[in-house]
C-alpha cells in the first residue's frame, strides 16, 4: 500500500510538470528550461518505477508508451467534422456575407446590426479531434471522412502542446491542427536525404506522414505541435454542485465567466479561444475580431504580407461569425457551416515547360491527357504533372509539347494549366495528336455516344477493349473502395500486384483468394496475408445499393444506386428491367437508363455477376412492397453516437424506407435521432420543436 504522502508527492509532480509544459509550449515563457523539466521528469520516473501502481493515463511519463501498433483502429466521431467553403477574393466574401445576412433575416425576422467576425489564421496541417472526459485526454482521432477517423491517441500524446490533463475538470471535444515547424521540416529532410529516403514536399505532408506512423517513438522525435481552435461539444461541470449533472452545452465555469453572458453560455468565438488557452491548449494569438468586411480585408492583407514569417504554414484565414447566438441561427449546410468560410490566399502560380503529354485510362475506359512538366514549386509542393481533362481542353488552351505555360494549384490542391506563353515559342514545339488506339492495350478508341436527342458525342475518348488492363485495374480499385465493398487494406498497389501476378483478372477473382496465394508475395507475411483474406471475407455480404455502386456502371453514383435498390428491391428485377422501366426510377433519365440497361445486357457482365454470386458474394435485397416507403417525404437528422448500429447503417435503413437524410436541422426536419453525446443539432431541434427520437424510439419506429 502506497502511503498518502507519496501519492501527494506524485500529484504535485504532475501539476508542476504540466505547469512547466503550459508555460513553455503555450505561454512561450523563456524562463522555463529543459533542465527544469527533465529534472522533475526524472524524479517522477524513479517513483513510478518503484511504485508502478501510481502510474496513471495522464502521467507525463505516458506521453510515449506501449509497443508499435499493427494498424490504427477506426473511430466514429460523435460530432461531425465539417470542412469550410472557400472564398478567393473580396467579391466572394461579399457574397458570403449577403448570404448569411439574408439567412439570419429569415430566421430572426431582421438583419442583425451588431454582427462581428473572428478572423483566425488557417494553419496548413492535419486536422485532429481530441476528446476529454473529466479533464483527461481519452482519444485523439484524425478527421477521416468527417464521420469516421482513425485512433492516433498514442501519437498525439507525444506532442507536448497537447495537455493530457486539462486545467479544469471538464468534458469536451476539441478540434485542432497538427503542424511541423519549417526548421524541423528542413532538419527532417536533411536526415531523410542522407538515408536515401524521399523528402517531404511540405510541412502538411510531413505532419500527416508522421501521425500515420505506427510507432509513437518516431512521432516523438519529430517534435510536432498542435494548435487548438474550436470546441465542438462540451460538458462543463458546476464545481459547487455535488450531482455533477451533465449538460450538452457551454456552462459557466470558474475560467469562463469573463467571456460569458449572464445566462452562463460562452457567447463568442473569441471567448472560446481564450478559454482553450486557459484550459492548457496552445492557440494561435494572431486572431482578430473585425466588425465589418473592410476590417477583414485590411487584416487579410496584413497577414498575407506576414505569411512567410510564421513558424507554421498558412494558406489563408478562417472567418467565423463571432457571436455564438448567430452561429446557432445560421447552422450548417450539407457539407459546411454557414457561419464560417476559408478566405484563401491567391493560388500560387509558376512558369514551367511541358516536356511531354501522356494518356491515362480510367475504369470506364475514358482517356485523360496529362501534362508532364519541368518541376515547379507551388504552395509548398513540387509539381510535375497537371491534368488536361480531355482533348478538347488541349485544343482550347492551344497546348503543344515543349510550350512554356503558367500553372497554378486550384484551391492549393489540384495543379492546373492556366495559359500558354506562346510568345516564348521557338518553333520546335510539337502538336499532341489525339490517339487512335488505347495506350495500354492498343485497342481502338472512340468518342462514345452520350445518348438522348441528337446522338451527341462525348468530349472524352474511350477504349473499346473490355479486357484492357488499365480499365480492369481502375474497376477493381473502385469495387473495393470505401463506399463500395470497403475492403480494408486493399489499395491500388496491392491490386496491381495481384493482377501482375496473375492471381486476379476481375473483381470476382478476389473472392477465390486464399492465404497461400499471397503470403509469399513481396510486402506480405503470415499476419498481413491473414488480415487481407479476413477483410475480403468480411466484405462478401453487401446491401443491394452498395453492390450496384461497386459494379462501376457509368453514370451510376451512390445516390442513383440507392434509388435503383429501393425501386426494384432485388438484383434480378434490375437485370430484367427495360429502358422504360428504368426511367420510372426517380432522377434516372434516358442517358443513365441506357447506360444501366446496356451494362446488364452485356454477356461479359452477366458472366461476372454469376461468378460473384458463385464465389460467395451475398446481396442483401430490399423486397419491394414491404412497407419500404413508410418514410416517404420525411426528413431525418442524426446526432450523437448510436449504440446498436453505426450512423451509416441508420441512414441506410431510413433511405430504404423512403426517408431522406439531412446534415442540419431546419423547420423542414421531421425527426431528429439523438444518440450518445449529441451535438448542437440536438439544441437546434429543441429550439425549433422538432420531434426528437432516442435510439430506442427510432428502432421502434423502424419496426412498427
Amino acid at each position: 500500500m502506497v502511503n498518502k504522502d507519496l501519492q501527494q508527492q506524485v500529484k504535485k509532480l504532475h501539476e508542476q510538470i504540466d505547469d512547466l509544459r503550459y508555460r513553455y509550449h503555450v505561454l512561450n515563457d523563456p524562463e522555463v528550461t529543459d533542465a527544469m523539466y527533465e529534472g522533475m521528469m526524472e524524479e517522477l520516473r524513479k517513483i513510478e518505477e518503484q511504485y508502478p501502481e501510481l502510474i496513471t493515463a495522464d502521467s507525463p511519463t505516458q506521453r510515449v508508451a506501449g509497443e508499435p501498433l499493427e494498424k490504427f483502429e477506426k473511430v466514429i466521431h460523435s460530432v461531425p467534422q465539417w470542412s469550410f467553403n472557400d472564398a478567393f477574393n473580396e467579391k466572394e466574401m461579399e457574397d458570403w456575407q449577403d448570404r448569411i445576412l439574408n439567412y439570419l433575416e429569415k430566421q430572426l425576422g431582421h438583419r442583425p446590426k451588431d454582427l462581428e467576425y473572428c478572423c483566425e489564421l488557417k494553419i496548413d496541417g492535419l486536422h485532429i479531434v481530441l476528446t476529454y472526459e473529466n479533464g483527461i485526454l481519452k482519444t485523439a482521432a484524425t478527421r477521416g471522412d468527417g464521420k469516421v477517423g482513425e485512433n492516433v491517441t498514442n501519437n498525439i500524446k507525444t506532442i507536448h502542446s497537447v495537455p493530457l490533463r486539462l486545467r479544469e475538470k471538464v468534458s469536451l471535444i476539441v478540434e485542432g491542427e497538427v503542424w511541423l515547424g519549417s526548421k524541423m521540416l528542413e532538419k527532417l529532410n536533411q536526415e531523410r536525404k542522407k538515408n536515401n529516403e524521399s523528402e517531404f514536399a511540405n510541412p502538411r505532408n510531413a505532419a500527416a506522414g508522421t501521425i500515420r506512423q505506427l510507432d509513437p517513438k518516431i512521432v516523438r522525435q519529430r517534435k510536432l505541435s498542435l494548435t487548438a481552435y474550436d470546441i465542438s461539444s462540451a460538458v462543463i461541470f458546476n464545481q459547487t454542485e455535488k450531482s455533477h449533472e451533465k449538460q450538452q452545452t457551454f456552462l459557466t465555469s470558474s475560467l469562463v465567466d469573463e467571456f460569458t453572458q449572464a445566462d452562463g453560455f460562452i457567447s463568442t468565438q473569441a471567448g472560446e479561444l481564450e478559454y482553450l488557452t486557459q484550459l492548457g491548449f496552445l492557440t494561435d494569438k494572431n486572431w482578430q475580431v473585425c466588425k465589418n468586411l473592410n476590417e477583414i480585408f485590411e487584416f487579410y492583407k496584413k497577414i498575407e504580407k506576414m505569411r512567410d514569417k510564421f513558424e507554421f504554414w498558412i494558406d489563408g484565414m478562417v472567418i467565423k461569425v463571432n457571436q455564438k447566438k448567430y452561429q446557432s441561427a445560421l447552422g450548417f449546410t450539407g457539407k459546411a457551416p454557414r457561419w464560417a468560410i476559408a478566405y484563401k490566399f491567391p493560388a500560387e502560380q509558376g512558369k514551367t515547360q511541358i516536356k511531354d503529354i501522356f494518356v491515362q485510362v480510367g475504369r470506364t475506359g475514358a482517356l485523360t491527357p496529362v501534362a508532364f512538366m519541368d518541376p515547379v514549386q507551388l504552395a509548398g509542393t513540387t509539381v510535375t504533372h497537371a491534368t488536361l481533362h480531355n482533348f478538347d481542353e488541349i485544343e482550347r488552351l492551344g497546348v503543344k509539347i515543349g510550350d512554356y505555360v503558367i500553372v497554378e494549384k486550384a484551391g492549393d490542391i489540384i495543379p492546373k494549366i492556366i495559359r500558354v506563353l506562346d510568345k516564348l515559342r521557338t518553333g520546335k514545339e510539337r502538336i499532341f495528336a489525339e490517339p487512335k488506339v488505347c495506350p495500354i492495350c492498343g485497342s481502338e478508341v472512340k468518342r462514345s455516344l452520350i445518348g438522348g436527342k441528337g446522338n451527341e458525342k462525348s468530349v472524352a475518348l474511350f477504349c473499346t477493349n473490355k479486357k484492357c488492363f488499365a480499365k480492369k485495374l481502375e474497376n477493381i480499385r473502385h469495387f473495393v473502395s470505401k463506399n463500395a465493398f470497403d475492403v480494408e487494406g486493399l489499395g491500388e498497389k496491392i491490386v496491381e500486384q495481384l493482377m501482375n501476378e496473375g492471381l486476379i483478372k476481375n473483381v470476382a477473382d478476389l473472392f477465390t483468394l486464399v492465404k497461400g496465394d499471397i503470403k509469399d508475395l513481396e510486402g506480405f507475411a503470415e499476419k498481413s496475408a491473414d488480415n487481407l483474406i479476413e477483410a475480403i471475407d468480411r466484405a462478401k455480404t453487401q446491401p443491394l445499393n452498395r453492390f450496384i455502386y461497386a459494379l462501376g456502371i457509368r453514370h451510376v453514383g451512390e445516390e442513383t444506386a440507392i434509388r435503383l435498390a429501393k425501386h426494384f428491391g432485388t438484383l434480378k428485377k434490375i437485370q430484367a428491367a427495360n429502358l422504360e422501366e428504368l426511367q420510372t426510377v426517380n432522377d434516372v433519365g434516358p442517358r443513365v437508363a441506357e447506360s444501366i440497361y446496356n451494362w446488364f445486357q452485356d454477356e461479359g457482365n452477366k458472366k461476372l455477376l454469376e461468378d460473384l454470386l458463385y464465389n460467395g458474394v451475398i446481396i442483401k435485397n430490399i423486397e419491394k412492397g414491404m412497407g419500404n416507403n413508410k418514410f416517404e417525404g420525411k426528413i431525418f437528422v442524426l446526432t450523437g453516437t448510436l449504440e446498436t448500429m453505426s450512423r451509416d447503417e441508420a441512414e441506410e435503413k431510413i433511405r430504404n424506407l423512403g426517408g431522406k437524410i439531412s446534415s442540419s436541422v431546419s423547420k423542414n426536419t421531421n425527426y431528429t435521432i439523438v444518440g450518445k453525446e449529441p451535438g448542437i443539432k440536438y439544441n437546434k431541434a429543441k429550439e425549433l420543436e422538432i420531434k426528437i427520437l432516442s435510439e430506442k424510439e427510432f428502432i421502434n419506429l423502424l419496426n412498427n
